[in-house]
């Protein structure tokens, strides 16, 4: 039997500053994750600032997995992050301070 395979884009083309995050996604189903993120656009944010995975039981209520990415660093660079044992609900967020910004493009990859 084939393993599932699924890619979902949970942002596109959106600009974050200060507090973002992702559309929360649901991924029980799932053993492991990929979180792929790449810039649309030349970034203005400091190398120091990181995105961070987050899990949720309900898709309402985060906290932090643990597992953080720095953003990449021109326009079609990519970041990513590995995941696993996270439960029902995936999404990237991030605090990014005053003045920085990013146009991205987040993916999640799911295997059974």
């Amino acid at each position: 039997m084939l393993a599932q395979n699924v890619a979902a884009v949970v942002c596109r083309n959106e600009t974050w500053q200060g507090r973002a995050a992702t559309e929360p996604y649901e991924c029980g189903w799932a053993k492991e994750a990929i979180v792929f993120v790449r810039a649309l656009k030349p970034p203005a944010v400091p190398s120091s600032v990181t995105a961070r995975v987050q899990i949720s039981a309900d898709g309402m209520h985060w906290a932090d997995e643990g597992t953080r990415l720095t953003f990449p660093d021109n326009t079609d660079a990519v970041a990513f992050a590995r995941v696993a044992h996270f439960g029902g609900w995936l999404r990237l967020a991030a605090d990014l301070p005053a003045g920085a910004e990013i146009t991205l493009l987040v993916t999640l990859h799911l295997k059974e």
